[in-house]
């Protein structure tokens, strides 16, 4: 059984995420800083389903402490799935961004990626198996109005992505990304109606949760062993 690690796995579409990959046969860890209670929640869910999870909760923007809780859970078996799914937005126009809406966002996106991954990659190389997915945003491949720090984060693990896709390539371990347009989760509750989106969105509609871990769930599995260093966006048609 192989083992997964979702960041972020208690909200909207990391939820998604964690139920389909603990569908399809993977040991979850569900990964809360926090709202420990509510990935709790959603592992006794998958359990009660039939499914294996287990709730883990750290600070990705803090080093130390990602990094001790990683090494202790690979210490006897690596962790050969990992979504990077964890991601806040803190919006402002540029002129009127602060530093600490600029460096609050980049660290959760862009260095807790480092902070998690890092650790993790040594044991995906040594088992010649892995996958690396992250979850960014059409906002890293479009930009978006009001948004330049979570754009800029976003985009940023869009070059991360392909880099250590070439590091990786020739050791069985693949590296993704999957970059959601307008998905219907509480993040866009308040800013998005229906005639909003239908305006924006060519398919009229808002994408589930459940489509984005859809593509998570292939690009983890064994039938995506040639598909790496790819920025591939579920949104309805946007772009």
């Amino acid at each position: 059984m192989k083992r997964a690690l979702v960041t972020g796995g208690s909200g909207g579409i990391g939820s998604a995420i964690c139920r389909r990959l603990a569908a399809d046969g993977c040991y979850v860890y569900i990964h809360a800083n926090r709202n420990l209670a509510k990935a709790q929640a959603l592992a006794d869910e998958i359990k009660a389903g039939g499914g294996q999870a287990e709730a883990i909760a750290f600070d990705v923007t803090d080093a130390d402490a990602s990094r001790a809780a990683l090494e202790a859970l690979i210490a006897d078996t690596p962790i050969q799935v990992l979504v990077n799914n964890a991601g806040i937005h803190d919006d402002a126009v540029f002129p009127g961004m602060s530093a600490a809406q600029w460096h609050g966002v980049l660290d959760v996106s862009l260095s807790g990626f480092f902070n998690v991954t890092q650790p993790l990659t040594m044991a995906m190389i040594r088992s010649r198996w892995g996958r690396v997915i992250n979850v960014t945003s059409i906002a890293g491949i479009t930009g978006n109005r009001g948004q330049v720090n979570y754009s800029a984060a976003k985009g940023a693990l869009h070059a991360a992505t392909k880099s250590l896709s070439l590091e990786l390539a020739s050791r069985g371990v693949t590296v993704n990304a999957v970059a959601p347009g307008i998905i219907q989760t509480d993040m866009i509750d308040g800013v998005f109606d229906a005639q909003a989106i239908a305006g924006m969105v060519p398919m009229k509609r808002a994408g589930r949760p459940e489509e984005v871990a859809d593509l998570v769930g292939f690009l983890a599995s064994e039938q995506a062993s040639y598909i790496s260093g790819q920025i591939i966006s579920v949104n309805g048609g946007m772009i």
